[in-house]
């Protein structure tokens, strides 16, 4: 669905709904992935160093994805898995290093001796995760329309689906 909201649906909003409707992407952890958790922890990095490179990144991301599938992540230690993240950042013009600087978690205690430190984004996620859960989001994608989940819209509608839809429905 990123894809075709991203090449084709976005240009239609441009066009014909741009005074009345915006398109926020959410991210939605799915935790049965545990690889899941560290790209959206990139995706929030991104948000935090380059807010306007966002959609790119996650264009990106999306064309690698199956480099962070369970099988291609399971024998990588978590920082050389937010190495491989923050260089698809760099491709699209982010700074790598501050991104890895928010990504890489220590290997030692924090000042007051915790060992549960998170990273630099750690807080981020807790609230996107937070928000989700309060919205009843529990798998991807899920489309709201005006706050209200819109179950009509399937991760197989295409353009021409998502035109139609829009027509029908943004007054």
């Amino acid at each position: 669905m990123f894809n075709t909201v991203y090449t084709s649906v976005t240009p239609i909003i441009s066009k014909k709904y741009s005074s009345t409707i915006q398109i926020i992407f959410r991210q939605q952890i799915q935790p049965w992935h545990p690889s899941s958790t560290l790209v959206h922890e990139a995706g929030a990095a991104v948000l935090k160093i380059a807010p306007a490179k966002f959609w790119a990144f996650s264009a990106a991301l999306f064309k690698a994805q199956n480099d962070f599938f369970d099988v291609n992540v399971v024998n990588e230690k978590r920082n050389d898995t937010y190495k491989r993240l923050a260089a698809i950042a760099a491709k699209e013009g982010i700074e790598e290093k501050k991104i890895l600087d928010l990504l890489t978690v220590s290997d030692k205690p924090g000042d007051d001796g915790s060992l549960n430190i998170g990273n630099g984004v750690t807080n981020d996620i807790k609230q996107l995760v937070k928000f989700n859960r309060r919205l009843g989001v529990h798998v991807t994608p899920t489309v709201l329309f005006n706050g209200i989940e819109e179950g009509s819209i399937s991760s197989s509608f295409t353009a021409e689906q998502w035109e139609d839809w829009l027509d029908k429905n943004i007054v």
